[in-house]
């Protein structure tokens, strides 16, 4: 097999449509329902027997986290312009109320086989010796222990709820859980309707004992239904139900806002009271309680789920269970790069002898937290300058800089207060740094920084030399272990400079006027794309072998996608791995002949931002351009965020880049999925011996492709050449 084989196989025959809808709005695909397709591949892999038992129910709770998200931010906002009475349509030409329509009837299909995907998962697991009980399952010998349980751990964060005039319906907060109760007093049969929410402070699933070999756990809800009257004594239950509240959790912050901190705290508590989207009930409920819960919440027939199973998937991540780790991936260990090892750990003696770009998780994060954690400590250190997107609750990153800053060192530390989901996190952080002697700032109040940078200047023979970080992926320890992104370090004067001048931007407002080797958004990064795009099709047209090869994980943005038709329509070969939203239709005649898309889904999450261009030398080649990003192609990161795209001009760095990372993910058969012309995607097909490629167990089982850090080898192994010695 050569590396053409299976980086140049033929382009599907494009397939037909009407001009119009080459021309016009249908030429894009909806962003909405790309990312449900994308929620879809996710939940498939619950489905997938050739992935361990338990890791197919944390597929199967993610799914459901995802989906709780979307509604609650995507939904939520098309929602509001729906009622608006907005009509603007969306790119591919839907208006808001035309787009609910389909997501909804999308959303309750995936909420359905969710539902029979767990009653499948529960039936593999109870055979492996987890069983999910209900209260009908329970032996009498449970009884006494789960009594204990309830009154010690359970029965003191209860508050029992009544409902009637004199007990308003209670306040349910985003992701609420509770129990609805149809009540008969014993003594005169006086009807009684009663809430309990369920507090998200106690775990989902009680353990219960059991026989060596076995685990068998208990729903919340089941217990406290079983000592229900210790709750309400004198009272029987005569009808239930549970339920789930899903609100508007986007937050909205003044443009004028004097205190940016201050604002976000305030908008955080409305984001706790924002209007429900999504009211998720157990089917079969009885119809006096469900009139009184969807009157009090507000909401109309179209946002209610009758869910006939467990309410609440996400909490499935609870039995994702250690100790059985004959159910779970093989436990895999992050390298430590060759070239750091030779240096007996000191990131600036590795960073000196030459560029050094990390593949995560592959290779451990925990040099980005060395590297500051040394320069936190290094007396020779100056100077350190930060940018923190999102990162973790004891963040060593944030513990270094506080160091840092009370070694009389000078920190910049640009946090970004508008991460979504993290704003309360970043506040908390921001206030650490502050303490600590750092100088904190939030960037610019209606766009983003989403850019991965970090500087460090420190004074060596008698001048000051600039240590750079560019990331693909946040600053973020524990996401780090599960995401795959890039890490690139150097001491490169040009790079510096420009480091400098983007935190000047941030910090100063300061636009840069010259940048030496990377481009920023909303400045310029679009442009300079479409330009090497543009580049890409004079090629083509001029006869010279012309391809580009991007790895992101969303392509939505418009005017991205017209270039890429461009260049596809030109002769450009066009292969892109897009591991969730994708706007772009491929394999279409006269619109998209000569572009692939596909996704990768697998253990672990696709997250670098990667583009190639073949410069007039085709790809792979060493002529090729190659670029890494903080971006995703879409309207909010190219026109409404501060991002970061910066050029390899290092061949090692190039070479790992196309021949390894790139060429592996083109190549993945295992988990991937190709994109069919109508939007969906297809399973790729696994040859017969269910032995196909998987480049993560690829990259796993090969530490001589990137464990050395591009450390200096006069050639960077290609990935043909070690698939055919192992």
């Amino acid at each position: 097999m050569t590396e053409a084989d299976f980086l140049n196989t033929p382009t599907p025959q494009p397939v037909e449509i009407p001009a119009e809808e080459r021309d016009g709005p249908k030429r894009f695909f909806n962003r909405e329902l790309s990312w449900l397709g994308f929620n879809w591949r996710v939940l498939e892999e619950a489905e997938n027997p050739a992935v361990p038992l338990l890791e197919r129910l944390r597929f199967l709770s993610i799914s459901a986290a995802n989906l709780d998200e979307f509604y609650t931010v995507r939904v939520a906002g098309l929602r509001e312009l729906a009622k608006a009475g907005s009509t603007n349509p969306s790119d591919d030409g839907l208006t808001p109320a035309e787009q609910l329509v389909k997501i909804n009837e999308n959303a309750r299909n995936l909420m359905q086989h969710q539902q029979k995907v767990l009653g499948d998962l529960r039936r593999l697991m109870d055979e492996a010796g987890i069983s999910i009980l209900s209260r009908e399952d329970l032996r009498e010998d449970d009884l006494p222990f789960l009594g204990d349980v309830f009154l010690n751990r359970v029965f003191p964060v209860l508050s029992p709820l009544a409902i009637d005039p004199a007990h308003p319906f209670p306040f349910i907060p985003n992701l609420g859980f509770s129990l609805a109760l149809q009540l008969e007093r014993k003594r005169d049969r006086r009807a009684l309707q009663a809430l309990l929410p369920i507090p998200h402070q106690i775990d989902r699933f009680v353990a219960l004992p059991a026989e060596a070999g076995r685990q068998r756990f208990l729903p919340l809800e089941e217990l406290v239904m079983v000592h229900l009257e210790r709750l309400f004594p004198g009272y029987r239950a005569t009808g239930s139900c549970t339920f789930r509240v899903l609100r508007d959790s986007d937050l909205e912050v003044e443009e004028e806002a004097e205190d940016l901190v201050r604002e976000f705290e305030t908008a955080l508590k409305r984001r706790r009271r924002g209007e429900v989207v999504r009211l998720k009930i157990s089917s079969g409920a009885p119809a006096p309680l469900q009139r009184v819960i969807k009157r009090e919440l507000r909401v109309i027939d179209e946002e209610v789920i009758e869910v006939d199973g467990l309410i609440g998937i996400s909490a499935l991540s609870e039995l994702v269970l250690d100790n059985r780790p004959d159910l779970l991936w093989p436990r895999f260990t992050p390298r430590v790069p060759e070239r750091v090892q030779d240096h007996d750990g000191d990131m600036f003696a590795s960073i000196r002898q030459k560029d050094m770009l990390l593949h995560h998780p592959y290779e451990t994060f925990d040099m980005v937290v060395r590297f500051l954690q040394q320069a936190a400590r290094d007396p020779d250190v100056v100077a350190i300058k930060q940018t923190l997107y999102r990162t973790s609750k004891n963040s060593p990153i944030v513990e270094a800089l506080c160091e840092a800053a009370e070694e009389g060192k000078s920190v910049t530390a640009l946090v970004e207060l508008k991460a979504r989901f993290d704003e309360a996190a970043n506040i908390q952080q921001s206030r650490r740094l502050e303490r600590s002697g750092a100088h904190v700032v939030y960037g610019f109040v209606d766009w983003k920084t989403h850019a991965k940078i970090s500087s460090v200047v420190r004074r060596e023979k008698g001048e000051l030399v600039t240590y750079s970080h560019f990331g693909t992926g946040n600053y973020h320890p524990i996401t780090a272990r599960i995401y795959t992104d890039l890490s690139f370090f150097t001491c490169d004067v040009g790079l510096g400079r420009d480091a400098a001048r983007v935190f000047n931007y941030l910090s100063g407002y300061a636009q840069p006027e010259m940048l030496e080797n990377l481009s920023i958004s909303p400045l310029m990064m679009k442009r300079d794309m479409i330009d090497m795009i543009d580049q890409e099709i004079a090629h083509a047209k001029a006869g010279r072998p012309a391809a580009i090869w991007a790895k992101m994980n969303s392509l939505i943005e418009s005017d991205m996608i017209d270039a890429l038709y461009r260049a596809g329509q030109a002769g450009v070969q066009v292969d892109l791995v897009i591991r969730g939203i994708c706007g772009l239709r491929p394999g279409i005649a006269g619109l998209s002949p000569n572009i692939r898309v596909k996704s990768i889904i697998g253990r672990f999450l696709e997250h670098s931002r990667i583009v190639c261009f073949g410069n007039g030398h085709g790809l792979p080649s060493a002529g090729a351009r190659v670029f890494f990003s903080s971006a995703d192609w879409m309207g909010r990161n190219l026109n409404r965020r501060v991002e970061t795209l910066i050029e390899c001009k290092t061949q090692t760095v190039k070479d790992q880049i196309v021949h390894q990372i790139m060429a592996a993910n083109l190549h993945d058969e295992a988990q991937s999925w190709v994109m069919q012309p109508d939007g969906s995607f297809r399973r790729n097909e696994v040859p017969a011996d269910g032995k196909g490629f998987n480049c993560h167990r690829f990259f796993m089982e090969n530490p001589s492709l990137s464990g050395r850090g591009s450390a200096g080898a006069a050639d960077v192994p290609h990935l043909t050449r070690e698939m055919q010695a192992g």
